[in-house]
């Protein structure tokens, strides 16, 4: 008894599962040998496999009757009809003798396996390897499809698109044109492939575009697919690159902020290479570049307006209009600040005025300016700080050389240490100054251009080296104060506020040890000038001449009661140890 005959795919083949009598097995040999008319045993038409032509008597709710002229008619499932316009009384239909008689004596017959021979048949008469045959997907199976080509035929996998594939689903149902791969006559196997179709397509199209397109024409493509340095775009079978920089005439960070996949854009044609098959593509280009009338529109001193769109160390950049983008320099935020970091004064966003400073065309530059929308305090300011002049000012900060002081924001100038005193030696500007002080001080110099301003403080009082060898004549007697002690001499302040210097040598007219034994810091003494050096500032004093010149009694008015113990005790030793050496 034979089955109903079913197909199935495994390890890519079509294996016919149906359990053939041996006359069936004969006829399809023979079809598949390419026999024009199956051989076999007997002439009639009752041999089981033998194509019948009969007419359809009955159709019932599950079968078809037919009567192929034999003792009684034959029963078809009337499943095996696909087309329901066949299911006509009287109309003609081939079948195949399935079976002469079941257990019920009852004639089977096969619509199905009629049309598949007849398909075989066309199959082997008419196509061969590489044929264009059209059908429907109708199933998934393991590793591709399963197509309806009146037989069923395997599309694998990688043969049935030339794009990857996210789900086979969506082909299931749908009609194609499918090239023959490939016909095993013993297995019964046709396999088809579908890419090889669509890539044959794609070159041809691919060719044909690039004998028609010109640098200048203006495409529609499809994205395909995006990337950090621009985006490919699909033009009718071939692609084109669009790279970031022919996007856009303003800036942008990502091809992404302009293009999504699968979106459909106009292009211009920028170049062809034909051998290569590369097209480099523009998006820009449709437009006219903002930057060809640049300096006409944004002369030198216009004001424009725009939005900050990027920040950076040294400055902000603001949109004037699409495309063209201007750089305000931190150098040029603020008259009356030091803009180190342009944050301090702007962000991202902000909806900024600005006046252009310059512009470089060829490079593609516009400078900007917001501190020239107001008026810089150095325009006026020799008038307002005329040199000679008294100002307050307050210290800003203090350096090596000198403090810095704010006449007004944005306006500072500088006190060199130079310029502190007359008659003190300063070492550092703290000695005398601290930050945030207020001082009186007077303008020596104003340059506008370098927006420099010197000032001293020393010059608000008279110079009293100008008139020293007046009122402080060599031979003079003077009093002052020890103010500092080092191992050649001692430094004394004088009445006058100057500075002398008593040497060593000039200390006393007795021996000594060091310095200490004869002076300390903070002591009063007199002393006489021995010489003047008004312009190195320096006086030269000696208690030596004048305790020579006066006799020992008047010595206890000049050193200092303190001092007088010591020389005392000196003596005291002195004579002790002479009195040692007679005895």
């Amino acid at each position: 008894m034979s089955k109903q005959k079913t197909l199935s795919w495994e390890d890519n083949n079509i294996v016919d599962n149906v359990d053939y009598d041996e006359k069936d097995r004969e006829l399809f040999k023979s079809l598949m040998q390419g026999d024009k008319k199956p051989k076999t045993e007997e002439s009639d038409n009752t041999i089981p496999g033998n194509m019948l032509k009969g007419t359809i008597v009955e159709i019932t709710k599950d079968h078809v009757v037919v009567d192929v002229g034999l003792k009684s008619e034959g029963l078809v499932p009337i499943s095996e009809f696909s087309d329901p316009t066949q299911l006509i009384l009287d109309a003609e239909v081939e079948v195949l003798l399935d079976r002469a008689e079941d257990d019920n004596g009852q004639i089977v017959l096969s619509r199905e396996k009629a049309e598949r021979l007849r398909q075989w048949e066309y199959i082997l008469e008419n196509c061969e390897e590489g044929s264009i045959v059209k059908g429907q997907i109708i199933r998934k199976v393991k590793g591709g499809l399963m197509v309806d080509i009146g037989m069923e035929a395997f599309l694998p996998g990688s043969q049935i698109d030339n794009k990857r594939i996210k789900n086979l689903d969506e082909y299931i149902g749908k009609t194609y044109e499918f090239k023959i791969l490939k016909i095993n006559i013993e297995r019964k196997n046709v396999v088809v492939s579908r890419r090889e179709l669509l890539e044959a397509e794609r070159i041809s199209k691919k060719a044909e575009v690039l004998d028609n397109i010109e640098p200048g024409d203006i495409r529609e493509g499809v994205v395909k697919n995006i990337t950090d340095f621009g985006v490919f775009l699909d033009l009718d079978g071939i692609d084109g690159l669009l790279h970031i920089t022919d996007m856009t005439w303003k800036r942008i960070k990502h091809p992404s902020e302009m293009v999504e996949m699968g979106q459909k854009i106009e292009v211009m044609i920028l170049n062809v290479d034909k051998d290569k098959g590369r097209v480099a593509l523009g998006f820009k280009q449709k437009e006219s570049n903002p930057w060809d009338e640049i300096e006409e529109k944004y002369p030198p001193g216009t004001i424009v307006s725009g939005k900050i769109v990027n920040m950076v160390p040294y400055g902000a950049f603001m949109e004037i209009e699409p495309g063209i983008e201007g750089l305000i320099h931190v150098s040029e935020m603020s008259w009356t600040k030091n803009i180190t970091d342009p944050s301090e004064l702007l962000k991202k966003g902000d909806d900024v005025t600005a006046i252009v400073l310059s512009i470089q065309k060829e490079e593609g530059k516009v400078s900007l300016g917001i501190k020239q929308l107001e008026a810089n305090p150095w325009d006026d300011v020799v008038k307002k700080y005329p040199v000679d002049s008294n100002v307050k000012a307050e210290i800003k900060n203090l350096t090596n050389y000198g403090a810095f002081v704010e006449l007004e924001p944005g306006v500072e100038g500088l006190i060199h240490i130079s310029d502190l005193s007359w008659i003190k030696k300063v070492s550092h500007p703290s000695e005398i100054l601290k930050k945030g002080d207020i001082v009186d001080a007077i303008i020596l110099s104003v340059d506008p251009e370098s927006k420099k301003i010197t000032l001293g403080v020393k010059q608000l009082g008279s110079n009293p080296w100008e008139t020293i060898e007046k009122t402080m004549p060599v031979g003079t007697l003077v009093k002052g104060v020890v103010t500092k002690i080092t191992a050649f001499g001692a430094f004394v302040e004088l009445e006058a506020g100057v500075e002398g210097l008593i040497h060593v040598t000039e200390l006393s007219d007795q021996a000594f040890g060091k310095v200490e034994d004869v002076v300390a810091k903070g002591d009063e003494i007199t002393a006489k000038v021995v010489k003047l050096d008004s312009e190195h500032k320096k006086i030269s004093l000696s208690i030596k001449e004048h305790l020579i010149e006066q006799n020992q009694e008047n010595r206890d008015d000049i050193v200092v009661p303190q001092k007088k113990k010591v020389l005392a005790d000196k003596n005291a030793s002195e004579e002790e140890e002479s009195s040692e050496e007679e005895g």
